[in-house]
């Protein structure tokens, strides 16, 4: 089926043509039928599937369709996001999809001065995105109207649970009318997302696009085993290996961040990194680099990252393993978007292994193993770039706070 065989506005017809838009992914096919004739939907589907058009697409339909109940400035249909980062790219969506109407779509968030974010909600707003925070604030100070929202969206909801928005959400949700449209959507799914989910919606279809494989099958994902103090001669060795590729590096703290930009910089690598401790701007600044191609080596935690549609990612390499096997399918999922194709390399230390076997017992098979001898090792080290032997001791606090964080959850375990 096309879109073009879909019951939608000539408007949007428009626009998802301008997108270059022929065929919908699973995830649409699946979901947009049921939006579109004003159902509840519970939808988890793997990053990277088109998911965000999956909603996009029949809620403007609706609100093109529908009247507004009433002339005030309140909100019609609200998008909760768990970062500024994918709230922006959520609002750039809908904005490309509504260029032909005339419904007005904003996003705010955190970070930044409310006063802007509040003159246009005085304007009046169709299509709202915020993170919980923001949302929370404005709706408490008496400058944001929900009492109209006709369509509430929770996107990346997993995510979410797992910052600790959970609370803000539920106090939200007092203040939006109950007899509303809910959808759902989630990249992975336990008991908490379960228990969030159904206390929303009513009568929801559930649609799940999950193979036995979580990371999406045009993603060639492998593990090497290199021990943390040498984790930063293997990153060298993989970006000059590949010197016209997009790569994005992932790392578990903002301070290791940090600290793998400085190694990096040794061996004339030019690389940024984005994390809680930057600024607004210099977040943005560095995802816009990032994203049009002027920087190529973007180092982040989960945390800034996830989530965020970044065209032609050629290469996701987890420098630390994540702390969690759903954020491992997150963070590999940043490659390999759509109908691309995609690498991602996880470097294991041995510090490391608990958290490899949880991974790959959530993935119900190992990740393919990337074999490195004797040799390669030592000569991956000792043809680096790095002149400065001190530098080992400087990264070894690397080390010594992994240990400390394996410490720490290994005692949450015991309890």
């Amino acid at each position: 089926m096309k879109f073009e065989q879909y019951d939608i506005s000539d408007k949007l017809q428009r626009s998802i043509a301008d997108a270059g838009f022929r065929r919908p992914t699973d995830i649409q096919y699946k979901s947009m039928p049921a939006i579109l004739r004003g159902e509840d939907v519970l939808a988890i589907a793997q990053t990277g599937t088109g998911k965000t058009a999956a909603f996009a697409i029949p809620i403007l339909n609706t609100l093109i369709n529908r009247k507004a109940k009433s002339n005030t400035n309140a909100v019609r249909c609200v998008v909760i996001a768990p970062t500024h980062e994918l709230a922006l790219q959520l609002e750039k969506v809908f904005i490309s999809l509504a260029k032909y109407t005339d419904l007005s779509i904003l996003s705010i968030y955190g970070g930044v001065d409310q006063t802007p974010q509040k003159a246009k909600l005085n304007e009046g707003v169709d299509i709202l995105i915020a993170t919980p925070g923001r949302l929370f604030d404005l709706r408490s100070q008496g400058d944001l109207d929900l009492s109209a929202v006709e369509i509430l969206i929770l996107d990346e909801a997993d995510h979410m649970l797992d910052m600790g928005f959970i609370n803000d959400i539920r106090d939200l949700i007092k203040f939006i009318p109950k007899k509303r449209q809910t959808l759902f959507f989630s990249a992975t799914i336990n008991k908490s997302i379960k228990k969030l989910a159904y206390s929303l919606v009513r009568n929801a279809i559930r649609i799940q696009i999950s193979p036995k494989d979580p990371v999406a099958k045009n993603i060639d994902h492998a593990k090497a085993f290199v021990e943390m103090d040498d984790k930063r001669f293997f990153l060298e060795d993989v970006i000059k290996s590949e010197p016209d590729k997009k790569i994005l590096v992932f790392v578990r703290t903002k301070v290791r961040a940090e600290r793998v930009k400085k190694a990096m910089e040794r061996v004339e690598i030019d690389t940024d990194t984005i994390h809680s401790d930057k600024t607004q701007d210099e977040r943005l600044d560095n995802m816009e680099r990032f994203r049009n191609g002027e920087l190529k080596i973007l180092i982040a935690t989960d945390v800034s990252a996830r989530g965020i549609d970044i065209p032609n990612v050629d290469f996701v390499i987890n420098y630390d393993l994540p702390e969690t096997p759903e954020n491992y399918v997150h963070r590999v999922g940043r490659t390999g978007r759509g109908d691309s194709k995609g690498q991602a390399m996880s470097f294991c230390s041995t510090e490391e292994y608990d958290i490899l076997a949880e991974i790959e017992e959530s993935l119900g098979k190992p990740i393919n193993k990337m074999e490195i001898s004797k040799t390669d090792y030592k000569n991956t080290i000792k043809i680096s770039g790095e002149k400065d032997n001190d530098w080992q001791k400087v990264m070894g606090e690397i080390d010594t706070e992994n240990q400390q964080v394996r410490k720490k959850k290994n005692r949450k375990k015991r309890k």
